[in-house]
């Protein structure tokens, strides 16, 4: 069977794998493979410039690792702990709690919010409800949880405050927690918060991993192993069913199968002609940029003697004043074999939904800004301590906005395609943004497929 994958990504290379014993053809319209995974060369090694983490608790992401006979080119990371930045200040990040929000009172919240933390009100929660976790989060706590540290770590994971995503797309735990909790009465957030917590199992390992010599190694092994045929810089203009099975503009033959793996907007012009329902709904989902900038400095210590802190990274609150980075991944701190390199490796980051004006800007006003906000954060003069080496990626649309419509969108883009003989659609706007979670649905949907 001739199949043809549109989209060189994690997604189009794991169902190119999974669809190995078929004669396999990838169109990439870039001019490598990986997607948003992109491992590039520093002085010292592979650095990743992209995702640079996976959830390791995800066994079956692991498995599929054995499977490519990439278990030995995992690392754990460090056991140092994350800070974030709000009021003028660095705090740890609390233990505990779920994707930021709180289990407990925190220092730096005002008397105000810690009290509505620990004496919450109960509300009234209708199973099958859905809400962002913005809104949720301040109706229960207020403002500060979520300007001060739940958008902050929501948006290393979406690129969007808390505001613009869905409850049930992106912490569908906490979801059913209070569908389940909703059968006694009235419930409060805290007490699902605490529930999910106890009936977490002990950790038998990190909550991450990475692999030694970057994430190459994945979409590296998955190329050469799916035996597919594989054309980069190859602009794919759409797709049109014949008599004898599929044309795809930009490539040679006819085809029995196509298999989309391009974001939400690509996809969406791309299979209009094939089904122009899940055309139509797939154009719903909306993208966030982001750009990361990643340094490798000479010293984790300038001349005068300010250290970069001993943590793996710092969030930035998304209401602190003055400050236009969201984010920086002390690389070097948080993985133990980068540690081990030549120099400090630092990315910072920038960028959420609906502000991608910093995505944009000139690369060396964003060296210049990512230098400031980590001095006036940490102190470190990065300037002083000696730039090495700098490399800056864009992601244009590089992450699709989970909101509070996101699971109704795609579950209708999915029951149009089901009625389209031949035709699979897959990527990060599917099941989940995470590795684990995108692997997984390219898998199910190629062995459909097949």
């Amino acid at each position: 069977m001739k199949i043809a994958i549109i989209g060189a990504g994690l997604a189009g290379l794991t169902a190119a794998y999974e669809l190995r014993d078929h004669e396999v053809t990838v169109l990439e319209a870039d001019g490598r493979i990986g997607g948003k995974l992109h491992t590039v060369p520093f002085k010292g090694g592979p650095t990743d410039m992209g995702a640079e983490a996976f959830v390791r608790r995800r066994q079956d992401a692991v498995e599929f690792f054995r499977e490519l006979g990439l278990e030995d080119a995992l690392v754990d990371p460090s056991d140092k702990r994350p800070r974030v930045y709000t009021g003028g200040k660095l705090h740890f990040m609390p233990p505990g709690g779920l994707m930021g929000i709180p289990a407990e009172p925190q220092d730096f919240f005002s008397a105000a919010t810690n009290e509505r933390i620990a004496n919450e009100v109960p509300f009234e929660w209708t199973p099958g409800h859905d809400v962002s976790v913005g809104a949720l989060v301040r109706q229960q706590y207020g403002d500060e949880v979520v300007d001060h540290l739940l958008s902050a770590l929501l948006g290393g994971v979406y690129s969007c405050v808390a505001d613009d995503l869905g409850l049930r797309a992106t912490l569908p735990m906490l979801a059913r927690k209070l569908d389940e909790l909703a059968a006694d009465g009235p419930v409060t957030l805290s007490a699902a918060v605490a529930a999910i917590e106890s009936g977490r199992s002990p950790a038998a390992s990190h909550a991450f991993a990475t692999f030694k010599d970057g994430f190459k190694d994945l979409y590296e092994t998955l190329a050469e192993k799916s035996g597919a045929e594989i054309h980069l810089d190859t602009f794919v203009s759409g797709v049109t069913r014949t008599k004898d099975g599929f044309q795809v503009t930009g490539a040679e033959g006819t085809f029995d199968r196509v298999v989309f793996a391009t974001p939400a907007p690509t996809t969406a012009r791309l299979i209009s002609k094939v089904s122009p329902e899940a055309a139509q709904t797939l154009k719903d989902i909306k993208l966030a940029s982001s750009v990361v900038v990643g340094f490798n400095f000479a010293s984790a210590i300038d001349p005068a003697g300010n250290s970069l802190p001993d943590a793996t990274g710092i969030l930035v609150a998304a209401d602190e004043p003055g400050i236009q980075a969201k984010a920086f991944t002390l690389s070097s701190r948080k993985w133990p074999h980068l540690g081990q390199r030549e120099g400090f490796l630092v990315r910072a980051s920038f960028g959420r939904f609906g502000d991608d004006a910093l995505v944009r800007a000139e690369e060396d006003d964003l060296v210049d800004i990512a230098l400031d906000d980590l001095k006036t954060i940490t102190g470190f003069d990065g300037r002083a301590a000696g730039v090495e080496e700098i490399y800056t990626q864009r992601w244009f649309g590089g992450l699709p906005r989970y909101d509070h419509t996101h699971l109704e969108t795609v579950a209708a883009v999915e029951e149009s395609l089901a009625g389209v003989e031949g035709v699979a659609a897959t990527g990060a706007w599917a099941h989940g943004v995470g590795i684990p979670d995108v692997i997984a649905h390219a898998r199910k949907v190629a062995r459909d497929l097949a």
